[in-house]
């Protein structure tokens, strides 16, 4: 699992992944069916960002399906707009660190580590 500190970054990294995994497929030439994205908080607040395209719609990622077809094209072709996808996202998705490199949707409550974190979380 790699994470990015920005969403273009994440979306850069992700074109990238996908033309080294289609070889000889060039980026005019690819057909991307499914734009996935998965956003992270970290214990420490920084925000990060992953993504994947996948050629077939309904394939299994890390990140959770966004955007399909055409739409997914655009962002792997560059035209997209990054605030639209950021207002896009549904923060009760967003995935929190609650200890070192284990995230979860919530923190868990039947620890003390975990209602810190909560505390935490309520506080940003």
């Amino acid at each position: 699992m790699t994470m990015y500190a920005t969403l273009e970054e994440a979306i850069d990294a992700a074109r990238e992944e996908f033309l080294a995994d289609n070889p000889g497929l060039e980026q005019d030439e690819a057909n991307v069916q499914q734009f996935n994205v998965q956003k992270y908080v970290l214990q420490d607040g920084d925000i990060m960002w992953q993504v994947e395209f996948f050629a077939d719609e309904g394939e299994d990622g890390e990140c959770l399906p966004m955007l399909s077809g055409e739409a997914a094209q655009s962002v792997f072709d560059g035209d997209y707009d990054e605030i639209e996808i950021r207002q896009e996202w549904q923060e009760e998705n967003t995935l929190h660190e609650w200890d070192e490199g284990e995230f979860q949707l919530e923190p868990p409550l039947d620890t003390e580590e975990g209602r810190t974190a909560a505390d935490e979380w309520d506080e940003r």
